[in-house]
């Protein structure tokens, strides 16, 4: 006995609309005659619409039914469309290929946006906040440098690093990366000390209300 399964059968073109479509548009193309084809053609795109109305939200809703008619057709229907008829040349074309930034990253555990910046305050040298921002980038350098290595920058390595990326642009010394360092170990401390007193003062207040209550 012959058993019509799917997989026995051709692959259909665009399966949204199932197979019973697409054997309704493949007897448009046994009708010779062209009007009673357009006429049979525009009944298929009703039923077409009703099968798929999530298309009805698109603002070409009746141009991508025509559309979707002609693909199904392997584009041999031949009919009155109110659209002109895709080819299969216009679906085969492919989109430009994007151009991508060229060019390697020098200090890959940086990035790239470290040296746009380096780069950037080597050209505005006279900046009256370079060196706040300057401090900002050393310390972001050195917990990079840290990440990747597993082991403190050696000063060497941050001064190297700093004039390379800022295209010779930025040189810093040793004593610089020592004041950067100091003034951020000394704002660490600061932190921590504030949190410290904030803790203290609130076990205060928690041990002052005990008293009290021991009191009463």
């Amino acid at each position: 006995m012959y058993k019509n399964y799917n997989y026995l059968r051709r692959p259909l073109l665009i399966p949204e609309y199932g197979r019973h479509i697409q054997e309704m548009i493949d007897s448009l193309l046994e009708i010779e005659d062209r009007d009673e084809r357009t006429r049979q053609a525009k009944a298929v795109i009703a039923v077409m619409g009703n099968v798929n109305p999530t298309l009805r939200d698109t603002a070409d809703f009746a141009h991508k039914l025509w559309d979707h008619l002609f693909i199904m057709s392997d584009f041999r229907l031949d009919v009155d469309s109110p659209y002109s008829k895709p080819s299969r040349e216009d679906l085969a074309i492919k989109p430009e290929k994007l151009a991508y930034a060229q060019g390697g990253i020098s200090h890959k555990h940086y990035g790239k946006n470290i040296k746009r910046i380096l780069q950037h305050l080597g050209e505005e040298a006279n900046h009256t906040n370079i060196d706040n921002e300057l401090g900002n980038v050393i310390r972001y350098l050195h917990t990079k440098s840290l990440e990747y290595n597993q082991e403190h920058p050696s000063s060497d390595t941050l001064i190297n690093d700093i004039k390379n990326m800022s295209a010779g642009a930025i040189e810093v010394t040793e004593e610089t990366l020592k004041k950067f360092e100091s003034g951020h170990k000394s704002v660490s401390s600061q932190q921590k000390n504030n949190k410290g007193g904030k803790a203290k003062h609130q076990n205060n207040g928690k041990n002052r209300v005990k008293n009290n209550a021991k009191r009463k």
